[in-house]
């Protein structure tokens, strides 16, 4: 073959396209779509529902109701992190994880907390703040796949956000708290931004993880000013330059009062 053969992109020739089930919005399938991407490999999204999703998830032959879901070679996975693993098993070129011991112990570090902790808690605050202006939800449906006109969506979503603030706690106490660890969380993210865990030249499984669930946040007004501005809101847009969703100020100030 004229010029040789890539053993990585001749392998992907023998692979099914990728199916990747996700909600619109959801960042942690952002992540897998950032990944795939990366890694060269073409896929479908299918977008679904809120809540509906559970159901349709499993008729599709998954073990759990949650997206991101994906079926890729043969296989179903499921979860922002596992599918990392296994796409580095799968394709291992380019690489989500550094090849070096100690650069790749803390990129699995941030990994990890953006996957536990800030994943959810990000989440929480938007469903409460989507619950306090619940037309800001068809904000979220700009290139979607869901056969929905936004107006459509703005009024009748209420069940949806309903269903979804109660499936996540997103109480009024939860996000209170969320709210007063952002700042120590911020300033944790922007060191790994120094010290090179994020945002370097070659982004990492922690860049996708963490970057998406940012800019989300980002997309609450209330929040925006007191990220965008920082190392990690500016490695989370280089990592994830679009991001749809506009949610007006929600959330009342003396919330607010621990990240001014």
């Amino acid at each position: 073959m004229e010029g040789g053969s890539d053993p990585a992109r001749l392998k992907m020739s023998f692979m099914s396209k990728a199916t990747l089930y996700s909600l619109p919005g959801s960042h942690p399938a952002v992540s897998v779509k950032l990944m795939l991407d990366y890694k060269g490999i073409e896929y479908k999204t299918i977008d679904l529902m809120p809540l509906v999703h559970k159901g349709v998830v499993r008729a599709a032959g998954f073990p759990g109701t949650t997206v991101p879901a994906l079926k890729f070679n043969g296989e179903k996975l499921q979860g922002s992190v596992d599918i990392a693993r296994a796409l580095d098993r799968i394709v291992p070129e380019p690489p989500l994880l550094p090849a070096d011991a100690e650069a790749r112990k803390q990129v699995l570090i941030a990994e990890a907390f953006g996957e536990a902790e800030l994943q959810h808690a990000v989440r929480q605050i938007l469903w409460n703040a989507v619950r306090r202006r619940p037309k800001s939800i068809a904000t979220f449906l700009e290139g979607s796949s869901l056969p929905l006109p936004p107006k459509v969506a703005a009024y009748t979503s209420g069940p949806i956000i309903w269903g979804e603030y109660k499936v996540n706690d997103s109480t009024d106490e939860n996000v209170r708290n969320n709210l007063a660890a952002l700042p120590e969380w911020l300033d944790r993210m922007d060191a790994w931004v120094a010290d090179g865990t994020l945002g370097g030249e070659t982004p990492n499984a922690a860049d996708f993880q963490i970057a998406t669930s940012i800019r989300l946040a980002m997309t609450l007004e209330d929040l925006r000013p007191f990220i965008a501005e920082r190392p990690i809101g500016q490695a989370a847009v280089k990592t994830c330059p679009d991001y749809a969703g506009d949610v007006p100020p929600a959330l009342p100030a003396e919330w607010l009062a621990p990240l001014g």
